[in-house]
């Protein structure tokens, strides 16, 4: 087992790690929309809120030695099921033609009063 710690992603605010890589899989957890660049809590559209998300999850993969394109599963977490079709435009262009299995999770509040949340898994490149 091995931990993922990149300064490229938000660093973990609690006792949990950015990612864990096990048995040739890869673990993200839950990427809220900060910019670990600024450490900003900014809260923009719902459509940079999932954009950053999914930005922190790709250079937390990049530092596991995977991409979006080994992204088995994920779980979004939204703070309004009526934001499920402009979540699935953005997550439409930053995946392209994959298609990883997917659920959307309606969820009453997220931390610091952003709309969104994903976490992933994904398969280490070969």
């Amino acid at each position: 087992m091995r931990t993922i710690e990149t300064p490229n992603a938000p660093r973990p605010a609690g006792h949990y790690s950015q990612a864990i890589v096990h048995d040739g899989l890869v673990f993200v957890a839950g990427q809220l929309p900060l910019d670990p660049k600024t450490t900003e809590k900014r809260v923009g559209t719902f459509e940079e809120q999932t954009e950053q998300a999914l930005k922190n999850i790709a250079e937390i993969l990049k530092a596991a030695g995977s991409d979006l394109s080994h992204v088995l599963k994920t779980t979004v977490y939204i703070s309004d099921i009526g934001l499920w079709g402009r979540v699935d435009t953005v997550y439409a262009k930053a995946f392209g033609e994959h298609r990883p299995a997917r659920a959307v999770v309606p969820v009453k509040e997220l931390h610091f009063g952003y709309q969104i949340e994903i976490e992933a898994i994904a398969a280490v490149k070969k």
